[in-house]
């Protein structure tokens, strides 16, 4: 599978008075009104300085937030396709009680389309009452979208902030073509081009080693977290010299490390200034058209535009698995997982499918060697209309061969880090949960992004998860939370009362299960390369694609 395939099958893969009567002894009623007052001071709106001006939070059962802050300044105009600069500074005190703008996207399950460019903000959360010097741990979330869609909106820390006690932060950045654009004339003016929406996150970053301590945090234990392309983005943040020193430990939720040389980059920006209408050998004047254009007539020629990182880059020197594979990362703690079956959530579109189309999809993957696939990936004597889905997402999860995440892939990759660095390996294994959306008849297995909802209730992909938890998995929740918690505090996912999680040794090669009702298990490296059938997919050139 081509890289442009495998980005473009990821494009599309995010809440909530008491009133008491009666009349009260005089002593009572004194014990009532200092219980209020101090109340009153934790719930009280706060204001909190950062480098560019003070900022007003509010306060929802018990968690502070402060949202909408930018961190850079709006990339229109010139700055369109340009490193970030810093943002304006302002007067007075900002409020920050709602979400900024996304970033400009299409419409998709993780949410509506915008054409603000105005955009770029971190949110911040911390538990009622903290107050600078507190020196609490920081959690840093970058949302998933296959970088081509989502917002740091959709997962908000709260949950990880109340239940856990440590700092939360989220964050947008540059989208599609707007954070990853080649071009010759681009990569003339700064020496790369593509790397716009990484670039964003590591000033968000830069930003949280400024600022936080004002928010009670310490820049010195700073957690950075993601899923599916924000898990590429943890990977990238590993690699990138311009990285180093912005965090303390990683989390890579279902995702992989990818990256594609510029030359490869700037054809299918090409490719793309063509379908909006910039066409021509002058390459200053496609710039130039480009940067005029209107943000919704960029997108509208986006739509079979897909997003990767640029290596041979000053952001990434070299292919970022490389590197990985070479140790040539920070060697900071990781934790690192996938869910058992990610491919369910991109196989929907063969529901209804039947056992011609299931053979060409496997035909499509295996070439001559479809018929060891097909071998092992049977068609049932039974069949229904979901059958071909779920053979065609065991190959997706097993092979790794969507950006390389899950699977075997995911294997390869935890195996390295453990090579170099500490490291712990979960795989979300809840299969009977409610999935990302309602499709009769259709079980959703561990799919991808279906273990989201359990750290972040915000998160959905347009029909709200969380309220559809039984006991066990809302169990499974805290659980998950607490585990994300103390990994974010110390660097180990231990937490007294839960299964314990060991790290993943040569010799010992140990993945926690998670699963709902405290069913949680640790199963070994034979086990887990059984279920995905990694004798096989090891030896298929599919699985080298990141």
């Amino acid at each position: 599978m081509t890289a442009s395939r495998i980005r473009t099958a990821l494009g599309g893969a995010l809440i909530l008075s008491m009133t008491a009567v009666g009349l009260l002894p005089a002593t009572a009623a004194a014990a009532a009104s200092r219980t209020a007052a101090v109340a009153s001071a934790v719930s009280a709106p706060t204001v909190v300085p950062t480098d560019k001006g003070a900022v007003r939070g509010a306060v929802s059962r018990g968690v502070e937030r402060f949202v909408g802050i930018p961190y850079a300044a709006a990339p229109t105009g010139s700055l369109r396709w340009k490193p970030p600069r810093p943002a304006a500074r302002w007067t007075g005190v900002r409020e920050a009680t709602a979400f900024g703008n996304p970033c400009p996207v299409l419409p998709s399950g993780n949410g509506p389309r915008s054409e603000t460019e105005d955009c770029l903000d971190v949110n911040v959360w911390r538990p009622a009452g903290v107050r600078a010097g507190a020196r609490l741990p920081v959690h840093v979330f970058i949302h998933g979208g296959g970088l081509t869609n989502g917002s740091g909106a959709q997962n908000d820390e709260s949950k990880l902030v109340r239940e856990t006690g440590v700092i939360g932060v989220s964050l947008n950045y540059r989208l599609g073509v707007f954070g990853f654009l080649g071009l010759p004339a681009l990569t003339k003016e700064s020496g790369e081009s593509g790397n716009y929406g990484f670039m964003d996150q590591q000033a968000a970053l830069r930003w949280v080693q400024r600022n936080i301590a004002a928010f009670g945090g310490n820049p010195a234990a700073v957690t950075v977290d993601g899923e599916s392309a924000g898990g590429w983005s943890v990977c990238g943040h590993l690699v990138s010299p311009g990285s180093r020193g912005l965090f303390a430990r990683a989390v890579i939720q279902s995702g992989s490390c990818p990256s594609e040389p510029q030359d490869l980059a700037e054809t299918a920006g090409t490719a793309f200034a063509r379908q909006a209408g910039c066409d021509g050998t002058d390459q200053a004047a496609v710039l130039g058209c480009l940067r005029s254009a209107s943000a919704g007539s960029l997108l509208d020629a986006s739509r079979t535009f897909s997003a990767a990182f640029v290596d041979g880059t000053p952001t990434f020197p070299v292919n970022v698995r490389e590197a990985v594979d070479s140790g040539r990362f920070a060697r900071v703690p990781v934790l690192v997982g996938a869910n058992r079956d990610e491919g369910r959530t991109f196989a929907q579109g063969y529901i209804g499918a039947g056992k011609d189309a299931y053979v060409a999809f496997v035909q499509g993957v295996a070439g001559d060697r479809a018929d060891e696939v097909l071998a092992r990936y049977p068609w049932p004597g039974t069949s229904d209309a979901y059958t071909a889905a779920y053979l065609v997402g065991a190959i997706m999860t097993d092979s790794g061969m969507i950006g390389g995440i899950g699977g075997c892939r995911q294997r390869s990759l935890v195996g390295t880090f453990e090579r170099y660095t500490p490291t712990y390996s979960y795989e979300f294994d809840h299969r009977t949960g409610p999935g990302l959306t309602q499709i009769p008849g259709y079980v959703w297995g561990a799919g991808h992004a279906a273990e989201l909802a359990y750290i972040w209730p915000s998160f959905d992909n347009g029909t709200p998860i969380t309220p559809l938890f039984n006991a066990d998995e809302r169990r499974l929740a805290r659980e998950m939370t607490r585990y994300w918690g103390a990994f974010t505090k110390t660097g180990r996912p231990h937490v007294a009362g839960q299964f314990t999680w060991p790290p993943y040794h040569s010799g010992k090669e140990l993945t926690l299960s998670l699963r709902a009702g405290g069913r949680s298990v640790l199963i070994d490296d034979a086990q887990f390369s059984a279920e995905h059938r990694c004798a096989l997919w090891d030896t298929m050139p599919v699985t080298h694609n990141s």
